[in-house]
């Protein structure tokens, strides 16, 4: 456990520029006090006791603004930047090198006692304000753009951006973390160049229907040949 709390600390300084000595980390970064507190509750949660994880959870928020289930699964070296209303459900399970955003939630969709909180990856980036509704599967190396709604599974090395969230684009991890999680494709440009090319495409023709005339009657003529014979 300990090696897990230096690797949280280490991570911090990689992942977050405006980080400035151990000290500042150490009493000043609310999203490393939240998962630092879930790795206590969550080490006596294994152990079978309930009120007193609860309750640490219950203290983390009040003084952090994150709100962790202590029955939560997480990874090694996670990074909650900013973190105020950040929610992560009981049954959630998130990868290593996971970085999260302010506003970000992973809940639950069902009131049975089953799992009903998403699986997240290794080196996945959720953007301020995403969120993850469900037990759907965000895979390795994913990127999700900040406000989107996620109720579908992602597959790996995916951007994926909108309300409901869908693919836009896949992409090549060069690195662990890529924190560039702004630079994402926009799926609705896309389709509406696309759709522009069409047009003009169709205009084009339109405006000189000879050689499609001409096609149309050289298949024409073939036809009634074949017929004939």
């Amino acid at each position: 456990m300990f090696k897990t709390l230096r690797e949280d600390l280490s991570m911090v300084f990689e992942r977050d520029p405006a980080a400035g000595n151990r000290w500042d980390v150490l009493f000043l970064y609310p999203g490393l006090h939240a998962v630092w507190c879930y790795r206590v509750a969550h080490f006596l949660w294994q152990k079978g006791f309930r009120f007193l994880p609860k309750m640490i959870s219950f203290l983390a928020r009040f003084i952090t603004g994150i709100e962790i289930h202590p029955g939560a699964r997480i990874g090694k070296r996670f990074f909650i930047d900013h973190g105020a209303g950040v929610v992560i459900g009981e049954t959630a399970e998130i990868g290593n090198d996971v970085t999260v955003y302010q506003g970000v939630v992973l809940g639950g969709v069902s009131l049975k006692k089953e799992k009903r909180h998403p699986t997240v990856g290794d080196n996945v980036v959720i953007g301020a304000g995403g969120i993850v509704l469900g037990p759907v599967r965000i895979g390795n190396g994913c990127k999700i753009g900040a406000g989107s709604v996620v109720v579908t599974d992602i597959p790996p090395f995916t951007t994926a951006v909108g309300i409901p969230a869908k693919p836009a684009g896949h992409h090549d991890l060069s690195t662990n973390v890529d924190l560039n999680h702004h630079l994402v494709p926009d799926p609705v440009k896309q389709a509406l160049e696309r759709l522009e090319k069409r047009v003009a495409y169709m205009e084009a023709h339109l405006s000189n229907p000879t050689p499609y005339l001409t096609i149309m009657k050289d298949t024409r003529t073939q036809q009634l040949e074949s017929s004939g014979s």
